[in-house]
This record gives structure tokens, C-alpha cells and sequence, in this order.
């Protein structure tokens, strides 16, 4: 029977954290939904659910930041969903506001009318939204705008997996190779690492380039077909964002090269008289792949938050560096993990070294989050009141559940340190004994095959029995040789795993940093989400244009129903009125108005009317003059709610030609 040497491949716990890492990828970027407005409108003329005297000329839209816009980017319908623009959109920014508008045609009749928009954010995130103004009086509308904010569906949905996955490949490249290089040079020639490594590149260069097609209907129209667009790929080309992505692109063709010789030249310079060879190789390669390395953290920088807001020539260099001491942390972190679960030994000094690099990213991690946090917050009420700032807070939390695993994991480092020269020595010797007989098994094939065809030959040209025989007896024994070399590979493979496996300070080194490279998984996916969500500062001046709050938008409200009691002084003056709003949130609601007698039988009364006033947006009053339809039953269908929000309602009932009375309430409409 033939005996193969084993191939460790990846152990059940590793292979659960990949699979833990890809579904928890998924499962975020699905629950995170579309990436929330990054760019917030701060203000448009005519406002949101105004009422104007006569038809204005144009409609103006003002942003926090800057947006990018098209001549399609702002739509104007009419109350019976036609286009009442010109559909030419202009830039009326200046002097460090943000401001566009779109001309409107001459002569609009009175009625309600929907401001449907969509830009891309500085931060390339896609943004939309829709408000209604009214000319004249509020008036029923059969406009239909998109009810998916922009980058949703099943498009936002890829397009978030490939940036969690960009995110993965950049901390799993650029994190391998600084353990190997500042760590573990060794570890160059250690198949697990080169894998490690390599997988990296590919999943970075894959997710790129989903990025780069699915751009296009990502902020555009939302549909997958329109990936391979031509056109639309040629104008995302144009943008920010694309520049961006082909930089990356062809900055991970440098990469690769790196990578080439990191595993090539570098990795066969072994031997005592190369070390003076390795030096500089290494030097070369370590400046060279830092530059390339901050040059793909730069493509995030020059296309995302960084670039946006306040003090961006500063935010954009300390937001490489923060990628850089993510990447160094975290992606050391994974192939220490895939080191001590695969490589067959690891030098207690590597450990040490990546220990201290570990704490210097972490103490750079923190000083260029800190910093980063108080420019997307801006303000403590932010850090609580906002999405932004409630995920930064988890990040935090996550950090420091990391940072106390990492301190158990140091004092598991210092026990590997200090353990015994002969424990090591032994485990190189075994390391050494498989190697050697890996070796001998493709020489002996190699002398199997070469005694094989000599025997061939000799049969084919003497053709005589007892040279066949020779021949045969020949190729027999290759074949004993061969399955001995595998034989003692496989011995060797399987003491060394013993070895490995019983050394308590490896095996509790290993299971503290599993430990936190599953917390890490976490703290990716929650930074994936973080990265696509609105920061604190706009979202306190997109409040505060909207009188609502930051943290979420207002609860949907169920339909209105409630009682007033009323006095008008005068004959048959005092009794209830009971009022129903449906469905009792913004757009087209239906009123229902009920006047009681004291006696609960219903009242006729000359008039009853009301009126909605959004007192923070200085909307209103809107006036609603129901029919009536029947004794002490009136009704008004389409009575539009532009907005959520607080609503002072106004019921005026009057029970003859001089009796009336007003009653107030503050409603909660959703």
C-alpha cells in the first residue's frame, strides 16, 4: 500500500471563520440597504409643501456638498405626471454653496406639483428624494416617483458585497505581505501564506472591477443590464469615482508584480551567502510595496468621505494611513491565523515582531480615527442621535473587545518566546526531515522514470527476453523507492503535526487570535457599513432643514382619529366633533369630519372646515373645505400632507350665521 504525505489543508475553525466572513458580508450589506444620503438637501425654492401665489419661473435645490448632476436629474410633474420642466439643469453654485435649478415651463395651471431628484454625492454615494409644492391651492396629483432610493435593489446590493470584499482583498494583500516582509521573512516560502497573499489580489481585482460595471446603474437606473452599457461606462469613466477605480486598477498591476517577486526571487534567497542579497531585496521591496500599498488606500481617500467636507488636504492622508494600520493589523492578523493553524513551524521571534507592529497600528488606528470621527460627527448630539454616529460607537466597542483579546494574546506571545531552545530546535529538525523527504519523492520519480526509458530503449533495440525482465525488475524497484521516500514523508508530515499540536503555548496563541480575527470579521462588515452611511454632520443640517430627527426618519403613523369637544356659545352650540384622517401619513389623505349633539345624535351645523400648519417649515396653513355628506357627516378626499412632521390642526365649526368657534390640536403625522 502507497502512503502520501498529508497536505494540511485549512483547519475546521479557519474554515468556518472564512465561511462566517463571506455570509456576515452578505447579511450586512443586505440589512444595510442603500447607502444613505451622503449629500443632504438643505433647502429648494419653491420649499417643501409651500404654497405659492402664482407659477415660478424655475426650481432651485441646495446640497450640504457637493453633487454631480445631469440634464435628467431633476424632474418636475404636473398633477397629472407630465414633465412641467425644461429639462435642462443648471449649476447656480457659487461661493461655496451648492446649488442647482431647472426652468420651468410658462403658464402652469394651479394644482400640486412633485420635485423628483437624483444626483451622486462628492463621496460617490447615490442620493434621491422628492418633495411637492403647490400653485395656487393643494390639488389631488397622479404623479409616480421611484419609491427606491437611489443605489437600492438588487444592483445596491452587489454593488455593496464587491466594497465589503474590496475592503477583505486590501487588508488580506497588503497585511500578508507586511507580516512576511516585517515579520516572517520566512514565510515567503510557506504555500499557506502565498495563498493567503495571492487570494487577496484576486478578490481586490475582482470586486474592482464589479465596481467599475455595475457603477453605471448603480446611480443611475438601477437596472443589472445596464453593467455593460458602453455609454454609461464611458461617463462613469469621467467621474471621480471611475478615475478612482482605474487607478486602482492599475496600481494592483503593480501590485501584482510585487507580489511575483515576493514569492519568486525573495522567497529562494535562503541560503547564508544571500543574506546580504535578501537585505536589499527586502528594503527595495518593502519601500516599493508601502508606495503601492498607499496608492491603492489612496483610491478610497480621493473618492469617498475624505475627499468631502472640512479639512480634506488633511483627511485625505490620514485616511491612507488609517487603511494602512487597518490593513497591517488586521490582514497580519489573518496570516499569523493561517501561520500557526498550517505552516508546519513558526519562529517565536515572528510572533514577537508582529506583536509590536500589532500595537503601533493599533495606536495609529486610533489616533487617525479619533480624528476621523470628529470631522463625520461634528457634535456629542450627533455621536448619539445619528446612525453615523450610533455604528461608530459599535466600532469602537468592537475595537476594544479586540484590543482586550489581542492583550490575552500577548501573554500567550511572551510564554511562545520564552519556551525552551530544544522545543524549537526539535520542531526545525522535524521541519527539516519533511522537507528533505518531500524532496527525495519527485528526485526518486524523476530517477524511476529516467531507468524506465533506459529499459525501454534497450528492450526496443536488442528486443531479447532477459533485457525485458532486467527492465521490469529496474522499474519495480523505482517504484519501492518512490513509495519509501513517500512513506518517510508522510511519517515526517505526521510527527511534526504531533509536534505542533502539543506545543500548549501554540495551541493557546492559536485559539486567542482565532478568537480575534472573528471579532475582526465583524469590525469589517460594521466599517463596510459605516462607510455607506450618511455622517453625522449632514444628517444634523438635513434635520434641521426638515424639522425631524437625525437618527431616523419619523414612525408611519396609523390613520387619525380623534374628539373634540366644542362650545360656540350660542343655540344648539355645544357638542363633539370627531375627525378621521386616512391612511394619516404624508400625500393624499381622506378627511372625515362628525358633529355630535350633547346628545350623540348627529348635528347639522351650516359649516365646518380645517386647516394643517407645519409651524417648524413655516408650512401653511393648508386649508381643507369638506363637502357635506350627510347631517353632521363631512368629507374631503385627497387632502395632501406634504411632509411628516407635528401638524397644528385647526377645526372650525360654526352652528349658525354668527356662532362659531376654532379648536386646536397638535397631531403627530407619519
Amino acid at each position: 500500500m502507497t502512503a502520501t504525505a498529508p497536505r494540511f489543508g485549512a483547519a475546521p475553525f479557519v474554515r468556518l471563520l472564512l465561511v462566517t466572513t463571506v455570509l456576515l458580508g452578505a447579511v450586512l450589506t443586505v440589512l444595510s440597504g442603500t447607502a444613505s444620503a451622503h449629500a443632504a438637501l438643505t433647502g429648494s425654492t419653491p420649499e417643501d409643501g409651500a404654497v405659492v401665489a402664482a407659477a415660478p419661473k424655475d426650481i432651485t435645490l441646495t446640497f450640504s456638498e457637493q453633487v454631480a448632476m445631469g440634464d435628467n436629474s431633476i424632474r418636475v410633474l404636473d398633477p397629472g405626471n407630465k414633465r412641467a420642466d425644461t429639462g435642462k439643469t443648471r449649476d447656480l453654485g457659487g461661493g461655496g454653496t451648492v446649488r442647482y435649478g431647472i426652468d420651468l415651463h410658462a403658464g402652469l395651471p394651479d394644482g400640486t406639483y412633485t420635485v423628483a431628484w437624483q444626483a451622486v454625492s462628492a463621496d460617490s454615494h447615490p442620493v434621491s428624494g422628492a418633495f411637492t409644492f403647490s400653485i395656487g391651492a393643494p390639488s389631488e396629483t397622479t404623479a409616480v416617483v421611484p419609491t427606491e432610493e437611489a443605489g437600492g435593489g438588487l444592483v445596491g446590493t452587489l454593488y455593496g458585497a464587491a466594497r465589503y470584499l474590496s475592503y477583505a482583498g486590501f487588508i488580506l494583500l497588503v497585511g500578508g505581505a507586511a507580516f512576511i516582509l516585517g515579520c516572517w521573512p520566512h514565510g515567503a516560502s510557506v504555500r499557506p501564506l502565498q495563498r493567503l497573499v495571492v487570494q487577496g489580489w484576486i478578490t481586490l481585482t475582482a470586486a474592482t472591477l464589479v465596481m467599475l460595471l455595475l457603477r453605471n446603474p448603480y446611480t443611475g437606473s438601477g437596472q443589472l443590464g445596464d453593467a455593460f452599457d458602453l455609454g454609461g461606462l464611458q461617463a462613469v469613466l469621467a467621474t471621480k469615482t471611475g478615475a478612482a477605480l482605474v487607478s486602482r486598477l492599475l496600481l494592483l498591476g503593480a501590485a501584482a508584480l510585487f507580489v511575483a517577486v515576493l514569492f519568486g526571487a525573495y522567497a529562494k534567497r535562503e541560503a547564508p551567502r544571500d543574506e546580504e542579497e535578501r537585505k536589499d531585496l527586502t528594503f527595495g521591496l518593502a519601500i516599493g510595496g508601502t508606495v503601492v500599498a498607499a496608492g491603492i488606500a489612496g483610491t478610497w481617500a480621493l473618492a469617498e468621505h475624505a475627499s468631502t467636507g472640512i479639512q480634506t488636504a488633511l483627511a485625505m492622508p490620514v485616511d491612507v494611513l488609517h487603511l494602512l494600520a487597518v490593513a497591517t493589523w488586521l490582514g497580519g492578523l489573518t496570516a499569523l491565523l493561517v501561520a500557526l493553524y498550517q505552516a508546519p513551524v513558526i519562529e517565536s521571534a515572528a510572533v514577537l515582531r508582529f506583536s509590536r507592529t500589532a500595537f503601533i497600528s493599533v495606536v495609529v488606528l486610533a489616533a487617525t480615527g479619533l480624528y476621523q470621527s470628529w470631522r463625520q460627527v461634528g457634535s456629542w448630539s450627533a455621536l448619539w442621535d445619528t446612525s453615523y454616529g450610533q455604528l461608530l460607537l459599535v466600532k469602537v466597542g468592537l475595537v476594544a473587545v479586540l484590543v482586550g483579546i489581542a492583550w490575552f494574546s500577548r501573554r500567550w506571545t511572551g510564554r511562545l518566546g520564552q519556551r525552551s531552545e530544544g522545543a524549537a530546535k526539535a520542531g526545525a529538525e522535524v521541519g527539516a526531515e519533511a522537507e528533505a523527504a518531500a524532496r527525495d519523492e519527485p528526485a526518486a520519480e524523476t530517477e524511476r522514470d529516467s531507468e524506465a526509458e533506459a529499459a525501454t530503449e534497450s528492450e526496443t533495440g536488442r528486443g531479447t527476453g532477459a533485457e525485458t525482465v532486467a527492465a521490469t525488475t529496474v522499474q519495480r524497484d523505482s517504484e519501492r523507492v518512490t513509495q519509501l521516500a513517500r512513506q518517510q514523508a508522510a511519517l515526517a508530515s505526521a510527527r511534526q503535526k504531533r509536534i505542533r499540536d502539543a506545543d500548549p503555548e501554540r495551541t493557546g496563541l492559536r485559539r486567542s487570535v482565532l478568537a480575534e480575527a472573528g471579532v475582526a470579521v465583524v469590525l469589517l462588515a460594521v466599517t463596510t457599513v459605516l462607510t455607506s452611511t450618511e455622517p453625522g454632520r449632514t444628517a444634523e443640517q438635513e434635520a434641521s432643514r426638515t424639522g425631524g430627527s437625525a437618527a431616523t426618519a419619523p414612525a408611519t403613523q396609523g390613520p387619525l382619529d380623534l374628539s373634540l369637544p366644542f362650545d360656540t356659545r350660542g343655540p344648539n352650540g355645544k357638542g363633539t366633533v370627531r375627525l378621521t384622517l386616512d391612511p394619516g401619513r404624508s400625500g393624499a389623505n381622506v378627511m372625515h369630519i362628525y358633529v355630535d349633539g350633547p346628545d350623540g345624535q348627529p348635528l347639522d351645523v351650516p359649516e365646518v372646515k380645517a386647516a394643517f400648519t407645519l409651524t417648524s417649515q413655516k408650512i401653511g396653513p393648508l386649508p381643507v373645505v369638506p363637502d357635506r355628506f350627510a347631517p353632521g357627516h363631512w368629507s374631503a378626499d385627497g387632502v395632501q400632507i406634504p411632509m411628516p412632521g407635528d401638524w397644528h390642526l385647526q377645526v372650525t365649526v360654526r352652528t349658525s350665521d354668527i356662532d362659531q368657534t376654532t379648536l386646536d390640536k397638535t397631531v403627530k403625522i407619519g
